[in-house]
């Protein structure tokens, strides 16, 4: 997912003005990592995915399921 805001501003994980890094959002819900948010990581620790609510994690493991049996 890429946001273009039209600044130039730019992500110091990219390099790349607009760009979120998907690591600090919830691969479920889209809602990102802040303060009072805090994700954890997939509970396979296969770090590829975080979610913000055990829910999420749970509504999203049928699309994450496959993924994270082949690492």
């Amino acid at each position: 997912m890429v946001i273009d805001d039209g600044q130039e501003s730019g992500n110091a994980a990219s390099g790349k003005a607009g760009e979120i890094d998907m690591s600090s959002c919830c691969a479920h819900c889209g809602i990102a990592e802040v303060d009072d948010i805090k994700l954890t990581a997939c509970d396979a620790d296969c770090k590829l995915v975080r979610y913000c609510s055990d829910k999420c994690q749970r509504d999203h493991r049928p699309f994450h399921e496959a993924v994270c049996k082949k690492r």
